[in-house]
């Protein structure tokens, strides 16, 4: 290779290079009425789309942006709009079938006002703001979903405050600054009002934030479970096709609207009595929903038919995607891109589709033939297949649903999008999901634990030990083990069962019986040994059974009323089961009269009633109590096929009430901590790295900012510097290796403890010294002796699914090997660090187990929620190891601490408003 010549100017004064296209910045948005958008950085390649949306826009916007008449942009006006450096002027466009519908801009300015081209490490801070919004977007929620996103770009490029200056008479912009939630000031000048923000996230800007995205995302999700027009793509004539299988599910259905059958051969004539037509853009009238049944190669042409109908949105139940491999997956991804650019959000594809028993809709639009009665619950399913299964269920036991949806490869819409939904509809009062995986862990955990303070969420997660997840779902396995997703659902308030057919055990109790203040149980039948074995399960299930009450096989109806009227009144009974089997002398029925009767009195005390009625199981036509419209209501009771399946339903349901009766806790934040601090320390030991570890200075003084202060350890390389060591501490002290095989292993020679004089110290250091040799016997630190306590062990875990992890649990091989320990999220509050404590299974430990004094809970507590508060401030600090904090009656000691640092992926929880990316 020749050289070539030296550059014309030297490294030192040459200018940054520009950052490359800032890709990470595009996002697919849901707006204020459902539909979807995207956002992307503005480009030169977008001249034309800026002038064609600049000619769109009125004459009355323009002047509220610019403040004077400007009917047209100048070729210079259009490069200076389109060509931007990503840091100190950056264009964001919101786009809609390809069309530019809104921009925003931002401006770093410096002290007076004017453009400054500082670079990446640039002093000033401030930017000017301003929007264009095309008339007919506008009060969709344009603006306020552009201000998220140029706010987080901008907070990315180092600055801190927007200005933005407004028109009095434009009270629509006003609204969107004043509205987000930042903190801000205004003034009034030369006829112009100033806005100043500060972009720092509060928590009034994030509760905004997040409940803009709930009503946005729950309208997108109405907007498919409730259309008032459906087309089936891909209807045909044959009996026991997709598509002619679908034509004839919606007819029976009763649904409300019109039906098009869509098929590229269709005549004319009417398929299954519905009007047919060749293509969905030759049907006169607009269409909500359309459900598709083409073959996958097919599917992207129907998607942008069905956009250029303005279709609302998409049911895909062909296959052929993401669960064939490569190609399918590719497929699946283009499909879902297209159709979130026209402004359609899909379910599926690879799905059973969707159910939705209100009157008012009636529509069956899913491959399922039977219909479930109407009811209070709300189901959401993965897998097709099983999906069928369990509508069977649902009928079989009577339970009714509110609505239904099968997502299938779960590509766009996702359980987290149902739960936005069923959050405020009024028609469901219990939620069920069906998890093979979870796209988004931490969303997940923080909609459902707001979910389940009002409404019930239950959940089966398949799948405990599969090593990898069912083909086709865009997302990775989950990489904690399964004990610490199900603390994790706990905390949430999510109950968790492990088959479909206890979360109907489950369901059919919460849906038609009140939650139980308590775990007090009466039990009452006509069968000893079944009220036996009930007993025995409320025991193993950890209620507190009262002794059962056999009214022998000879009992007659009465004796049923009293003595379930007599456990209803009683004070120290919080649910009763009950036990009814064929005997020769009392008719069934009438005993059943007497169960639904006082079911009535059940609802008014608010303790449920249950039963094993004559093996029913789901909701005995006996045992039901009908509202007006003939559909059971709460007071129905829930029968189960043997005591032991009712018992353990109702174990599920008593630890639900008590978590949801549990305040929710708050976060604590320590007056002590010095943040800025910790923060510069992390951003110079981490620098350009990857990860690094920090070292026993660094992790004592990281930790000191946040008010924990290990023990002081010193590493000593002969005898004499063990007994300065010791002098310096005091004795009694430890002497130990710090060697990561032997640490805390007194089985090993790794810990010498107790060491009162200068004797046993150098005694101790010999022996210890010989036993190691090579490079550990260099390897030996002098700390002061703890108090004698209960050794436990608390830390930090970065998990990739679900963020930075609390645990707890005590120190020591036997818990490691029993898996005894628990888990919380974080940021977590006093009541969850409250729970964490007192979820391990050796808990008792900590309060007096056997006689022991117990140890200081609250100073445990106290470092949790400390050790909480560092990881929700220093999302870098991946990696806290607490091993051993030794807890005593008055306090506790940190023997020893480690930490490591590391990026983290970017969250994808929080933050400006972004559609899960379909891989």
């Amino acid at each position: 290779m020749e050289p070539t010549d030296p550059p014309t100017t030297p490294p030192a004064q040459r200018p940054p290079a520009p950052p490359a296209y800032p890709a990470h910045w595009e996002a697919d948005v849901v707006l204020r009425d459902g539909a979807t958008a995207h956002v992307r950085p503005v480009g030169p390649d977008d001249a034309q789309r800026l002038v064609d949306f600049y000619a769109r826009v009125s004459d009355e916007s323009k002047y509220l942006r610019f403040f004077t008449p400007y009917p047209r942009l100048s070729e210079r006006d259009v490069r200076h709009f389109t060509h931007h450096d990503w840091v100190d002027r950056v264009g964001l466009g919101l786009f809609s079938g390809g069309n530019m519908v809104a921009i925003v801009r931002y401006d770093r300015i410096g002290p007076d006002g004017r453009a400054v081209r500082t670079g990446p490490g640039g002093r000033s801070s401030t930017a000017e703001v301003a929007f264009l919004v095309q008339d007919d977007q506008q009060g969709r929620g344009v603006a306020s979903v552009l201000l998220e996103h140029i706010a987080d770009v901008a907070r990315e490029r180092g600055i801190r405050k927007f200005v933005a200056d407004v028109l009095p008479s434009n009270r629509r912009m006003i609204k969107v600054f004043t509205e987000a939630g930042y903190t801000q000031q205004s003034a009034f000048e030369d006829g112009v009002v100033r806005l100043t923000l500060d972009l720092r996230p509060t928590d009034t800007s994030t509760a905004v934030m997040l409940a803009r995205e709930h009503r946005a995302e729950a309208g997108s999700t109405g907007r498919l479970l409730n259309p008032r027009s459906v087309a089936v793509v891909g209807a045909g004539r044959h009996e026991g096709t997709v598509g002619n299988t679908l034509l004839r599910n919606l007819a029976a259905s009763g649904f409300t609207g019109p039906v098009y059958a869509v098929n590229p051969s269709a005549s004319g004539e009417p398929i299954e009595g519905f009007p047919s037509y060749a293509s969905v853009r030759d049907i006169p009238d607009s269409v909500d929903l359309a459900v598709v049944a083409v073959p996958a190669p097919a599917v992207q042409d129907v998607v942008v038919e069905c956009g250029r109908k303005s279709v609302r949105g998409l049911v895909v139940v062909s296959s052929g995607f993401a669960e064939t491999g490569p190609e399918g997956r590719a497929r699946q991804r283009r499909l879902v891109i297209t159709a979130r650019s026209l402004g359609m959000r899909v379910i599926g594809p690879n799905c059973l589709g969707i159910l939705n028993t209100d009157p008012a809709v009636g529509v069956n639009a899913s491959l399922s033939p039977r219909m479930p009665r109407r009811g209070r619950v709300g189901m959401f399913a993965q897998s097709g297949a099983l999906g069928i299964a369990i509508l069977e269920s649902t009928v079989n036991r009577g339970i009714g649903l509110s609505t239904f949806v099968s997502a299938g490869n779960r590509a766009d819409v996702s359980g987290n999008d149902l739960l936005q939904y069923w959050e405020d509809d009024p028609a469901t009062d219990v939620v069920l999901l069906h998890l093979e995986s979870l796209g988004n862990p931490r969303k997940f955990t923080r909609l459902a634990r707001r979910v389940a303070r009002t409404k019930p969420v239950v959940a089966v997660k398949s799948l405990h030990h599969a090593q990898r997840i069912p083909l086709g779902h865009a997302t990775r396995a989950l990489t904690l083990d399964d004990k610490a997703v199900d603390s994790l659902f706990r905390q949430a308030g999510v109950i968790r069962v492990p088959t479909v057919a206890e979360m109907f055990d489950v369901a059919q109790l919460l849906a038609y019986q009140p939650l139980p203040a308590g775990g007090r149980v009466a039990i009452v039948g006509n069968s000893d040994s079944l009220g036996l074995l009930a007993q025995d399960a409320a025991t193993s299930a950890g209620l507190d059974p009262l002794r059962p009450v056999d009214l022998t096989t000879s009992a007659t109806p009465d004796d049923f009323r009293k003595a379930l009227g007599d456990s209803l009144d009683a004070d120290d009974v919080d649910a009763v089961v009950t036990v009814f089997i064929p005997p020769l002398t009392t008719h069934g029925d009438d005993v059943a009269r007497v169960i639904a009767d006082m079911a009535e009195r059940a609802v008014a005390v608010g303790k449920p009633l249950l039963a094993t009625y004559l093996a029913h199981e789901g909701l005995p036509d006996q045992l039901r109590r009908l509202d007006p419209d003939g559909i059971p209501a709460q007071g129905s009771v829930p029968s189960y096929p043997a005591p032991e399946n009712a018992v353990r339903a109702l174990a599920e349901v008593v630890r639900y009430a008590a978590w949801r009766r549990r305040p929710a806790g708050e976060h604590v934040d320590f007056d002590d901590v010095q943040a800025d601090a910790a923060r510069s320390l992390v951003r110079a030991r981490l620098g350009a790295a990857d990860a690094a570890g920090l070292s026993p200075s660094e992790t004592a003084e990281l930790l000191g900012c946040y008010g924990i202060h290990p023990s002081p350890a010193i590493r000593v390389d002969s005898e004499d510097a063990a007994i300065a060591a010791a002098e310096q501490l005091g004795y009694p002290v430890v002497l130990k290796t710090i060697a990561e095989h032997l640490r805390h292993r007194v089985d090993l020679d790794g810990v010498r403890l107790d060491l009162g004089t200068e004797v046993g110290l150098r005694r101790a250091f010999r022996r210890m010294s010989a036993r190691l040799g090579g490079p550990d016997q260099a390897r030996l630190v002098v700390q002061r002796m703890a108090p004698r306590g209960v050794a436990t062990t608390v830390g930090l875990t970065y998990d990739e699914s679900f963020g930075t992890l609390l645990h707890f649990g005590l120190a020591g091989p036997a818990s490691e090997l029993l898996g005894d320990v628990a888990h919380r999220l974080v940021p977590a509050t006093d009541q969850d660090v409250a729970d964490l404590v007192r979820d391990i299974r050796a808990a008792p430990v900590l309060f007096g187990y056997r006689g022991a004094p117990p140890v200081d809970v609250a100073a445990l507590e106290e470092l949790l929620l400390r050790l909480s508060q560092l990881a929700d401030d220093l999302p870098h600090v991946t990696s806290v190891q607490l091993d051993p904090v030794v807890v005593t009656e008055g306090g506790l000691t940190v023997l020893d601490a480690r930490v490591r640092l590391s990026r983290p992926p970017a969250r994808t929880d929080l933050g400006p408003r972004a559609m899960r990316n379909p891989y």
